[in-house]
This record gives structure tokens, C-alpha cells and sequence, in this order.
């Protein structure tokens, strides 16, 4: 499995943002993204299993954030909305073969994307 990630950028606080992760042989894999702001550890954002029956969200991103994917084309998108200046890092997707509960550690995720930066300025 290869994952990239793509669409960071610099945004106002408020504002929106959709990531996009292409990955190659997905199918079967949970999916999740993930970020890492300067100085601290990885922390999970949100994440869905393969069939998209369920999602599993970060408490501070719940209602700000929503995953989605398209098997088509291969790729899983990351829509941020009403986006904080403490939402800038680098964000990360990740595949998985655990599918239930959906992974939120880091260490159940089997492959990983280069991360795009977001920066939110306030």
C-alpha cells in the first residue's frame, strides 16, 4: 500500500480546508489521518473502516471535521472546517488492517504518506 497526501496550505483561521490521500491497494485497509505540530507526538484525527460503517473522531476535531473516500479514484479526503490556529501541522494518512474499533494509536496503522503541511494563521 503507497499513500501521498496533498492539499495543505495556508488558510485563516475559520476557514477550510480538504486534504486528499491517493493510495494504491486500499481495498480492505481502515484509513486514518493523522498530525504532528512542532515539538509534539503524533495524534490521530480521524479515521473510518474499510466499508465506511465506522468512523471514529478526535474530541477536538468532532464537528470540524469529516472523512471520506472515493474507491474509485483511490483516495480518501479530509474536509476541515472552522479550522484554529492550533490546528496547524503536518497531516498524515495512514492505512491499517485493523477495521474495528477504528484504530486511533499511531502503532495500528501498517503504512504511511508523506504528510502535507497546514497552516492556519490567526
Amino acid at each position: 500500500v503507497q499513500l501521498q497526501a496533498s492539499g495543505g496550505g495556508l488558510v485563516q483561521a475559520g476557514g477550510s480546508l480538504r486534504l486528499s490521500c491517493v493510495a494504491s491497494g486500499l481495498e480492505g485497509y481502515a484509513v486514518g489521518w493523522f498530525r504532528q505540530a512542532p515539538g509534539k507526538e503524533r495524534e490521530f484525527v480521524v479515521g473510518s473502516n474499510w466499508s465506511g460503517e465506522f468512523t471514529a473522531y478526535a474530541d477536538s476535531m468532532k464537528g470540524r471535521v469529516t472523512i471520506s473516500r472515493d474507491n474509485d479514484k483511490d483516495t480518501v479526503y479530509l474536509q476541515m472546517n472552522n479550522l484554529r490556529a492550533d490546528d496547524t501541522a503536518v497531516y498524515y494518512c495512514a492505512a491499517g488492517i485493523w477495521q474495528q474499533p477504528v484504530p486511533r494509536v499511531p502503532g495500528l496503522y501498517n503504512y504511511w504518506g508523506r504528510g502535507t503541511l497546514v497552516t492556519v494563521s490567526s
